[in-house]
């Protein structure tokens, strides 16, 4: 028996001999770290309560809802508009009462992320673009509102269609620049860079308290668990069921996701999406960290794929326009990829840090398009050029966003 016991003994410390102290460690880690499955619903509770919350997410989507109607109403003035883009708690700044009582406003949360904005120029420099395009809207528009536009001067425009468009001097409507620069400047932001950057989602004891279950105070969730909530909440934030998303409930980055993924050549993005912040919520209750990252990745992919084929749709559609004679349509389509392309600013490629193109391109990109005459004399060659960049960078053909 003896000898059987010194043998047992021998051949363990030629095994842990034999092992790396990271091998060890891994396949311990292994061990405890419980197996985790994606749940079917983004549905999470303690002790019988959801320990989910977004509010605050969902305040801010509508007040940019609001503010994007207000730009084409020409009784906005510069003051009204910057009021609601700026509010204070108690303000009488929105229609509906409980945006009114919210100290939540946009300004503050635009480019205002942990990885891409600690600093303070570039932020700054990006708050007062939005700026520009109200006051702009209001100094420019408003006064030529029944102006025809004509090269060299803003003022309505139709589509084949009849529809009219009220663009600038060089064919862009503001509203679009604003509304579709917003879905990346904040909404991305937001997501992407701030609250599932590790330098949010770790903060502080944030992961200490996860392990420990220790809860915000007065709240039944944990500082992770709610900074991940709130990422979501920038996407799914005004659906009538956010636990189980349908798309097409507001018209940001929702709506363009549901868009995207209509698009046979990208069918199953948004399952991919959602089945992520799924996971990774589901891994931060269980503390697998690793996991969560793992999901973080999948999201910045996706979310910023999504961003560079509606670009380029949009730069293609204004071409295809363009040569149809249809100015009012091309120019309605180019307005929305100056403001898909301006969010590219905000897209980070997974684990990097950066957009997927350098900054100083993707400004280039935006300047281009309203270069010279702007939309009145930009050709196809030129489009099809930024387009091919675009895709490239994100990985997909020009011919698939269509």
């Amino acid at each position: 028996m003896k000898k059987v016991v010194l043998f047992s003994i021998a051949l363990a410390t030629l095994f842990f001999a034999s092992c790396s102290k990271k091998e060890i460690v891994d396949e311990i880690t292994d061990k405890l770290t419980p197996a985790v499955s994606t749940p079917d619903t983004y549905t999470f509770e303690r002790n019988g309560a959801s320990s989910v919350n977004f509010s605050g997410q969902t305040t801010r989507i509508k007040m940019a809802e609001e503010i994007i109607t207000a730009f084409k109403e020409t009784t906005s003035t510069e003051e009204k508009l910057d009021k609601m883009f700026t509010h204070s708690e108690g303000d009488n700044d929105f229609f509906e009462a409980a945006l009114n009582a919210s100290s939540k406003n946009i300004r503050s949360k635009t480019a205002a992320s942990a990885d891409y904005f600690s600093g303070e120029a570039d932020a700054i420099k990006i708050k007062e673009d939005f700026d520009g395009f109200i006051k702009k809207q209001v100094d420019e528009v408003f006064p030529n509102w029944g102006v025809d536009a004509v090269k060299g001067t803003a003022g309505r425009i139709k589509e084949a269609d009849g529809k009219e468009r009220f663009v600038n001097a060089k064919g862009l409507e503001y509203d679009q620049a604003f509304g579709k620069g917003l879905i990346g400047a904040l909404m991305v932001d937001q997501i992407l860079n701030n609250y599932l950057s590790s330098a949010v989602l770790d903060a502080g004891t944030n992961k200490a308290d996860n392990n420990a279950g220790t809860l915000a105070e007065g709240k039944n969730y944990t500082n992770m668990e709610h900074k991940w909530d709130e990422a979501y909440g920038y996407l799914y934030g005004t659906e009538s069921e956010p636990a189980t998303p349908v798309l097409g409930a507001d018209s940001f980055l929702n709506k363009y996701l549901q868009r995207v993924n209509t698009d046979p050549d990208f069918a199953g993005i948004a399952k991919e999406i959602l089945e992520a912040f799924k996971l990774g919520r589901a891994a931060i209750v269980a503390k697998n960290y690793d996991l969560r990252d793992q999901q973080v990745e999948i999201i910045r992919e996706a979310i910023s794929k999504v961003i560079a084929v509606r670009a380029v749709y949009y730069l293609q559609s204004g071409k295809k326009q363009l040569a149809n004679g249809d100015k009012g349509a091309a120019f309605h389509d180019l307005s929305e990829a100056y403001g898909f392309i301006y969010s590219l600013r905000f897209t980070q490629k997974a684990s990097e840090k950066n957009p997927h193109l350098a900054v100083d391109e993707i400004n280039k990109i935006v300047a281009d398009l309203q270069e010279g005459d702007g939309f009145w004399t930009i050709t196809a060659e030129v489009l099809d050029e930024m387009s091919k960049k675009i895709a490239t960078a994100y990985g997909f053909d020009v011919s698939k966003a269509y």
